[in-house]
């Protein structure tokens, strides 16, 4: 790479942002999109990875589309933009009026605007896309990028669409960030959105100034004695006193956040029940300092850029890891030391297989398909909606299943298309159900491994990040279980079964090593999800196959 772009670059984020120096994975990262490559960006929350878009596109000619999920996180990032010396940034959102909106296409169109935030639902539309189009877009940002992945966290149908999208706007160049993504997610985001020719900077989990801590609790009155005694204690030393805590249900931030008024806490609840006017106030109050404590679901959680929040406690059991890692990452943004503590009891992972259980939506399956079939000729998604009497929502999860099942195609112009006018619409559903089915395993894996790390008497650290496919030989230091002398040096497995390796089993089908330790393996398999298996049994049974077989297969 050369030495040019990297001061050019330097140069330009010290200049117009007033930032005086880049870490290496930024700089790395802008250099490869400056190189003309499309780039995959996992970095750690608070590790500035707008910047990696922010200060490239200024040297590329023409617009800079970010794709970003929440109206809440846009305004968080415009805000930013508008605080330094670069080029305006303008949102296209549903939430605007006509006026503002036609102000913000103006400002593009005249080249004052550099920035273009939209979220994927906006995307759907043929003639803001058609519109984009005509703009000469240099730089196509997709913010929390695993949102992509079928094997994320974070789902999201409507990212699905983005690599149809990027074929109309004539293929610039990618960047994809997120703070979560396991080399399959990894894998399936370059896939889905087409990315070319692209780079990875992949940058460690470890967040190592977090003290990581479970307090297994007997039952729910006593969880919720400790966990409001903790937060009372955390939030009334000078030395801490700003942090979240995440509930498992809307009723619970209400009770939290009056538990801990009561004690003389600064605490208000935040959930997506609440007016979008009362949770942005509750949010406006935290930035400033007005409030010491959020009481919050996991709608409180992208976007929230405070450098100080000095603990985050769940008052019980997150959906998965991946959102475990990424509600914890609020903390400690500033490098000093946080507090991370989680209260758990067995019987809260059954509340989290009941929130999480969603099953396949069968009459949207089979009246798409039906509609399609019947139509014999490309339509545009949205023309569906007269013929399929189900909510937008179903409609889309519907159309993007039967993608996945191959039954439909989708035209260069983001067209549906029926595949195979031979293939029945009752088998295209099946092959659909079992696609969401495995989807539906794959989240039931996920709490699984919420109860390893929270019953592990191992470092914790080494815990979590194993299930991000990341090795850390020695215990942390800075843990419960390593605070009790519970934690022991790992000693890896024989090298049979190298991290990021890929396997296959004969039931489960292909997956990809996550973890190795002496006496066990952790392999994400396609179909299946997250499982734990005994190397010894691995062993003497030849349960996998290694990655020669795989490939082969």
């Amino acid at each position: 790479m050369t030495t040019e772009h990297g001061a050019r670059l330097r140069r330009l984020a010290a200049d117009k942002f007033g930032w005086a120096r880049l870490r290496e994975d930024q700089l790395a990262a802008m250099e490869q999109v400056m190189a003309g490559h499309d780039v995959l960006a996992v970095l750690p929350t608070g590790a500035g990875k707008s910047a990696i878009y922010q200060v490239p596109a200024l040297l590329l000619e023409g617009p800079t589309l970010v794709v970003s999920p929440l109206i809440a996180l846009q305004h968080d990032q415009i805000g930013g933009i508008g605080d330094s010396r670069a080029p305006q940034a303008v949102a296209l959102n549903s939430a605007q009026r006509g006026a503002e909106r036609e102000r913000a296409w103006d400002a593009v169109r005249d080249g004052h605007a550099e920035y273009v935030f939209l979220s994927p639902e906006q995307l759907a539309k043929d003639d803001l896309v058609a519109g984009l189009a005509e703009l000469g877009v240099s730089l196509f940002v997709v913010d929390e990028a695993h949102c992509v992945s079928a094997w994320g966290h974070d789902f999201r149908p409507d990212y699905m669409r983005l690599g149809q999208v990027l074929d109309r706007l004539g293929r610039p160049r990618v960047i994809a960030l997120t703070a979560t993504a396991a080399p399959p997610v990894r894998e399936d985001i370059v896939t889905r959105l087409g990315m070319r020719d692209h780079r990875e900077v992949v940058a460690s989990f470890d967040r190592p100034n977090l003290h990581l801590s479970v307090e297994r609790c007997v039952d729910d009155p006593q969880k919720r004695g400790s966990a409001t005694a903790t937060v009372v204690e955390l939030a009334s030393d000078p030395a801490v006193r700003r942090g979240l805590v995440y509930t498992a249900s809307r009723k619970d931030t209400e009770f939290y956040a009056g538990e801990l008024t009561e004690a003389g806490v600064r605490a208000a609840a935040y959930h997506a029940g609440m007016r979008a006017a009362d949770r942005e106030r509750v949010h406006q109050r935290f930035l400033a300092d007005e409030l010491d404590v959020v009481v919050a679901t996991s709608a409180f959680g992208m976007g929230i850029d405070k450098p100080d929040v000095r603990f985050v406690v769940h008052t019980s059991v997150p959906e998965s890891l991946d959102s475990y890692y990424q509600q914890v990452g609020r903390a400690g943004r500033d490098g000093e030391p946080a507090t991370i503590r989680l209260f758990y009891r067995p019987e809260d992972l059954h509340l989290q297989k009941f929130l999480t259980a969603t099953r396949a939506p069968v009459e949207a399956l089979s009246q798409v398909a039906r509609a399609l079939l019947a139509r014999r000729a490309p339509v545009r998604p949205r023309g569906l909606k007269d013929e399929v009497a189900v909510s937008p929502a179903q409609r889309t999860r519907a159309v993007n299943l039967l993608e996945q099942a191959g039954a439909v195609t989708t035209t260069a112009d983001g067209s549906l298309v029926y595949a195979d006018p031979q293939l029945a619409p009752e088998r295209a559903v099946e092959r659909a159900v079992r696609i969401a089915e495995a989807h539906q395993e794959l989240i039931r894996s996920r709490i699984h491994m919420v109860r390893a790390y929270a019953e592990t008497t191992g470092c914790r650290r080494q815990q979590l990040l194993g299930y991000f496919g990341e090795q850390l030989d020695q215990p942390c230091g800075n843990c419960d279980t390593c605070d009790a002398g519970t934690a022991q040096p790992r000693r890896a497995g024989d090298g049979d079964y190298p991290v990021e390796s890929r396997v296959r089993h004969a039931e489960w089908g292909p997956g990809v090593v996550m973890s190795v330790e002496e006496d066990r393996i952790t392999v994400l398999f396609e179909e299946v999800g997250y499982k734990t298996l005994a190397l010894d049994a691995v062993r003497e049974h030849e349960l996998l196959d290694g990655e020669e077989a795989a490939d082969r297969a």
